[in-house]
């Protein structure tokens, strides 16, 4: 779209033909709807070299022509003009009254559930959402898009008030979840990758609403945590613009964090360190919601033992892709381990012994496909550090990661010392008294 529209070289785009619905989708918001698009079968992750020419030399699946006549035709006929095409974004503010049957279904049918039942916001229980902050209902609280291909979408208060009470949300944690909205940071991310989102809040909100920090904090038993992060998941649907499979949503497997978000409280009074929070330049006082991405991976492991614990971290952060940085989440007794065995009494100690432990060669290292995808063309306009990994011999071990990517989260109840690494991206600490 950028060459065709910025320089005005005639373009003609390649998809796999499961990319049908949303890169027309994608040209159609961005003002080009009559993009040049041709088609060739999916997968082509794994083809040889003949396979994939007999793709380019046969015919393209959806319209049974000729991909390279295809080609020719988009390079050297006149661009038609764009036909019109309008989109109405809105939703309606209110629905006609029906019975709670035939409301379920619409709300089903429009695509703005999670498929899971919902509460129906009707205009009182949505009234107690405001009753919990001083700002007004039609201000402006942030703008949101799947991806950056993808126009943002404006919502407000009472827009995100109505995703709370759809997800059973208490008034009381409405606060909590403006702050998330304010993020401008979708949980119903468009990669194909099917990542999901993960939530962390610290300071005295966690107590004043009763989210759990400990035993089951990550489970399906504390209503905060689990309506919370759910209501992160459908403003985020909601108010992007959508998130429909082929269209919006292109997670390939999709992915089972997403009914909450991994939502949590930080065990701040058992950790042996300081909150997440004040590590990102706020007090202890300080209420706060942290907002990570691309959840979809995890190693987990017992304990720290006492002869080759170096080895099993190593080994558990070798398994991770090295595109994606890890948190470690740790069990108290587990993080008091790490001070125990390895002498970690500063949170940074531990991340930066972390950093210099995930190695890997460097040919290993631009194997990977994510790094050939994302991180390989900024090496190779000399973006540092990729720049210098890429000059490093194929044998010559690089670290996986940026230092500055590594977080520690402690959480858990101490019932035994399993821990885990979630594999995702830090995107923001945002204050939850400003939304008070």
């Amino acid at each position: 779209m950028t060459i065709e529209a910025r320089y005005g070289v005639p373009t003609v785009a390649f998809h796999t033909d499961k990319f049908d619905r949303v890169v027309r989708s994608v040209a159609a918001v961005n003002g080009m709807p009559g993009l040049r698009q041709v088609f060739v079968p999916q997968p082509v992750v794994g083809k040889s070299s003949a396979e994939l020419r007999a793709y380019v030399d046969g015919a393209d699946p959806l319209t049974g022509r000729s991909v390279m006549q295809e080609v020719i035709e988009g390079l050297t006929k006149p661009l038609e003009a764009d036909p019109h095409v309008a989109y109405d974004r809105s939703t309606p503010r209110l629905v006609e009254p029906d019975t709670d049957e035939n409301l379920h279904r619409l709300f089903l049918e429009n695509h703005w559930t999670d498929c899971l039942p919902i509460v129906l916001p009707t205009e009182d229980r949505v009234a107690a959402m405001f009753a919990q902050t001083r700002r007004k209902p039609d201000e402006v609280v942030g703008r949101m898009r799947p991806t950056h291909f993808r126009e943002a979408w404006e919502y407000t208060v009472e827009k995100v008030a109505v995703n709370a009470v759809m997800a059973g949300a208490r008034p009381e944690y409405f606060p909590v979840i403006l702050a998330l909205a304010a993020s401008n940071v979708t949980a119903r991310g468009s990669t194909t990758s099917s990542a999901a989102a993960m939530v962390v809040v610290n300071g005295p909100v966690r107590h004043e609403i009763g989210m759990n920090a400990g035993t089951g904090a990550m489970g399906p038993y504390n209503h905060a945590n689990a309506t919370i992060g759910r209501a992160y998941g459908l403003l985020s649907q909601n108010l992007q613009g959508g998130s429909v499979p082929g269209v919006t949503y292109m997670g390939s497997q999709g992915n089972n964090y997403g009914y909450n978000n991994v939502t949590f409280a930080e065990h701040e009074e058992r950790s042996p360190w300081e909150p997440f929070h004040v590590q990102h330049g706020f007090r202890p006082g300080d209420s706060t919601v942290s907002v990570f991405t691309g959840c979809r991976s995890t190693a987990y492991t017992f304990a720290l033992r006492e002869k080759h614990w170096k080895e099993h971290v190593r080994n558990m952060l070798r398994g991770m892709d090295p595109h994606i940085p890890p948190t470690l989440l740790l069990d108290p007794t587990t993080a008091r381990q790490f001070i125990d065995r390895g002498g970690f009494t500063k949170k940074d100690a531990l991340i930066d012994w972390l950093y210099d432990s995930a190695r890997m060669p460097a040919g290993e290292y631009w194997d990977y496909q994510l790094i050939q995808n994302y991180i390989y063309p900024l090496a190779t306009f000399g973006e540092e550090p990729w720049a210098s990994k890429l000059k490093a011999a194929p044998d010559e071990m690089v670290p996986m990661y940026r230092r500055e990517d590594i977080h520690v989260v402690v959480v858990g109840g101490e019932t035994n010392p399993y821990w885990r690494i979630m594999g995702c991206t830090y995107a923001k600490t945002v204050s939850v008294d400003d939304w008070r």
